[in-house]
């Protein structure tokens, strides 16, 4: 991390990003091919990593172990060249083990390869329909209960081969033999996947300068290179990779079997590839557009990407390779590695296809339980707990457990039709599950309150409960739902229309309320909760202390009303599990800043401490106010954020008062306070021909030019701070720096890679390319 700048964002405009990144600019769709010295270096880091990934799962399905490095140097070279995410690496993936393993049982290998050719050819018609977009609209949970389930069978099948056997045909049998399995065990194998292990998860936790310095090999290699070195000395029996001669590889036959089966194979085949590859492109597109002092990448064109995906599994296929598809893993240690463009891809597929000829002595070397534990950690870490987590707040834990059930009972393809069976009913189900209950306050008092989505199907009931309030009654109707169908509408605005013409009173609360009685615009939906405060100036002609008054009482009525069903689950899991913010945010206590809005944001993602000029007092200049400090040191070492953040903003009285400042004035508790703003004051001053810049501009005024260069000094302040400083040197946290102008409603990030301060905004484009 530079010494002058904390982090990079994504540039405004194409033109900024030029100006301040050392990275080319891509040319329009990635079609350009460079060699960068970035590339080579990258193409070097990704290859040291498929080389043992391409092995382990060419194990993990009993598949000739050169298929694994025929996919992973086609897929390089091929889906590198013709896809449409420059910076994805593809070849043999773990998604497609399970599936490629049922193939291989029912079909052999041969028909196997041709089902891949097949599946690759599919792939390139459903990306020439420009498909690629609408595969990512199935539910979160059905992908992610798709790949847990996946990751579950691989694990439990590698485990044998760790354990010193074989796995079995399916997940269920493997899970059958298991205790069989476990009252047989030799010693040597298991040592060595334990070993195995061991590496492969304190690598990169490494610490010190050497630490630093033998993290950038590859974690995988790391761990097989060192289990390979002790099985050579300790277990010289133990079972050993065997590469066949390249005579003897075979090639894809006509596909035979019943007609049915082999549809089936292709469609399953094409679903995981293509979902694998378009959810890795994304994921592997927002790494590149975070990673700090790159140019923004060309946003991912998906259906290019499909077809991609489709050649390289067509060509795999007619090689005698495994099936292919785009890699997150591989990806990121793409990204992390510094390549720019598809040259260091390609580059890899090069290195691997070379390795395989020329150092299959070296090649099998290496002990079949290394790399089973390695592919077995893979599948393990397919199974996310964050994925779990963020179901279960959705409500769609149930499909998540039908789709990994499905898959692990009854192969991929029917744990995906279950999945979407389940989530169906689920929705259903919500829409056709109202609860509608009418309360009386008083003689002529009553609530009817109708929680969930208001459909035909719940017009009987609603009627009734409407029916129950008296003529002439007041009558408040609470709707706790965000849907309301054209009959719910047409029945409660009828017998709104006709309680109010015999004498009655209605009033309508609620999200769908908004239909019956004000039509809400939709700046005032997406800041609800706010809304009622915003001309707090109102023509009241109480006094002020009474009138705010009941504006507290009635923000709070509101968010009891309206907000709290919303937040209230979200709320209970946070007070069972505690709170995880990943974010330390530190700013002004500015009453226009509304952290969670700007940041968009809710409970329990950041840690938010604020005060007078978000100012950081360097270690030992608090005297007597530990406050900030001890905030800084909670977040850091307990909560072990990831990132803090300092934001100051347009307008802010503190640094007004700083640049107002007299030396003889009285030293009350503000003036003693901003003495830690003196630093920024005296910065400004020193640097006055080269000051901070805002989105390619000079500041308006000296006073802006003061808020941005105190989010700088700030920054300078926080790593003096020996917990964050700790933190910085292990590379586990990350230093932001952000001004945000209130009259634009406009945020700017700290952006400059150099010893000049430039802030950058986070405009409509550079939120789109992120959000891809």
């Amino acid at each position: 991390m530079s010494a002058c700048v904390p982090t990079r964002t994504q540039p405004l405009t194409h033109t900024d990003s030029q100006q301040h990144s050392h990275a080319p600019p891509p040319r329009k769709g990635g079609r350009r091919f460079r060699i960068a010295g970035a590339d080579l270096s990258a193409s070097v880091t990704v290859f040291l990593l498929a080389v043992p990934m391409s092995l382990g799962l060419a194990v993990a399905i009993d598949a000739p172990l050169e298929a694994g490095l025929i996919a992973a140097g086609v897929g390089g070279i091929v889906a590198g060249l013709l896809g449409g995410s420059p910076l994805l690496v593809s070849g043999p993936s773990a998604g497609l083990t399970v599936v490629s393993a049922e193939l291989i049982q029912s079909y052999g290998w041969r028909t196997t390869c041709a089902i891949t050719v097949l599946a690759g050819l599919l792939q390139i018609a459903l990306g020439s329909l420009k498909t690629a977009r609408s595969a990512l609209a199935v539910s979160p949970a059905i992908v992610h209960g798709t790949l847990a389930g996946i990751g579950a069978a691989i694990a439990l099948a590698q485990l044998h081969i760790v354990l010193g056997g074989s796995p079995q045909s399916s997940a269920v049998d493997n899970a059958q033999a298991l205790p069989g399995q476990l009252a047989k065990v030799g010693p040597a194998a298991p040592l060595i996947g334990a070993l195995t292990i061991a590496v492969l998860m304190t690598w990169p936790r490494l610490p010190g300068r050497a630490g630093k310095a033998l993290r950038r090999i590859p974690a995988a290699l790391a761990c097989v290179v060192i289990a390979t070195g002790v099985a050579a000395v300790a277990a010289p029996g133990i079972a050993r990779v065997d590469l066949p001669s390249w005579d003897a590889h075979v090639l894809p036959e006509p596909p035979h079997g019943p007609v049915a089966g082999l549809v089936a194979a292709v469609l399953t085949v094409t679903l995981v590839a293509s979902l694998e590859s378009l959810l890795s492109a994304v994921a592997v597109g927002k790494l590149a557009a975070e990673r700090p002092g790159a140019a923004a990448p060309a946003r991912a064109d998906l259906d290019r990407e499909l077809r991609g995906q489709g050649i390289a599994n067509a060509v795999s296929g007619l090689l005698g390779g495994m099936p292919v598809s785009g890699g997150a893993v591989r990806g990121s240690a793409n990204v992390r590695a510094g390549a720019t463009g598809r040259a260091s891809t390609v580059l890899h597929g090069v290195w691997v296809l070379l390795a395989a000829g020329l150092l299959v002595a070296v090649l099998e070397w290496i002990p079949l339980a290394a790399l089973a534990a390695l592919v077995m950690m893979v599948g393990i870490q397919m199974v996310s707990f964050a994925h779990i987590r963020n179901v279960h707040k959705h409500r769609e834990f149930l499909v998540y457990v039908a789709t990994v059930s499905g898959v692990l009972v009854f192969g991929v393809l029917h744990g995906v039709v279950i999945g979407i069976g389940v989530a169906v009913a689920v929705a259903l189900r919500r829409v056709a599950r109202t609860r509608i209950t009418v309360q009386r306050r008083d003689d002529l008092s009553y609530l009817v309150r109708a929680r969930g989505q208001l459909t035909f199907l719940a017009v009987p009931r609603l009627t009734r409960a409407l029916n129950q309030v008296p003529q002439g009654a007041s009558a408040v109707v609470e709707l706790d739902g965000s849907f309301m169908d054209h009959a719910a509408y047409e029945a409660l605005q009828s017998w709104q229309d006709t309680h109010t013409a015999r004498g009655g009173e209605v009033k309508i609360t609620g999200r769908a309320g908004g239909r019956i009685t004000e039509p809400a615009s939709s700046s005032q939906s997406c800041c609800r909760p706010w809304t009622p405060w915003r001309n707090h100036h109102c023509h009241d002609k109480a006094p002020a202390p009474r009138r705010h008054g009941h504006q507290l009482a009635s923000g709070l009525s509101s968010f009891q009303r309206n907000t709290a069903p919303l937040v209230r689950d979200e709320l209970a899991r946070l007070a069972r599990e505690g709170q995880q913010p990943s974010q330390l945010f530190l700013t002004c206590a500015d009453s226009r800043l509304v952290t969670s809005m700007i940041t968009s944001s809710g409970p329990g993602d950041l840690f938010t401490v604020r005060n007078v000029g978000n100012l950081v007092p360097p270690p030992g200049a608090e005297c007597g106010d530990d406050s900030v400090g001890a905030a800084i040191e909670y977040a850091v070492e307990v909560l072990r954020v990831e990132s803090i953040t300092v934001c100051g903003h347009s307008g802010c009285g503190a640094m007004q008062a700083l640049l107002n400042s007299k030396p003889d004035a009285p030293q009350t508790p503000l003036r003693r306070w901003l003495r830690h703003g003196m630093p920024s004051l005296e910065r400004m001053a020193s640097r006055r021909h080269s000051w901070a810049r805002i989105a390619g501009r000079l500041p308006a005024d000296a006073v802006e030019q003061l808020c941005l260069t105190n989010v700088v000094q700030q920054l300078d302040h926080l790593r003096r701070h020996e917990s964050v400083a700790r933190r910085l040197a292990e590379g586990t946290l990350a230093l932001h720096g952000m001004y945000f102008h209130v009259g634009e409603a406009q945020a700017y990030l700290l952006a400059s890679d150099d010893c000049e301060e430039v802030f950058e905004g986070v405009g409509p484009t550079a939120l789109e390319a992120s959000s891809t």
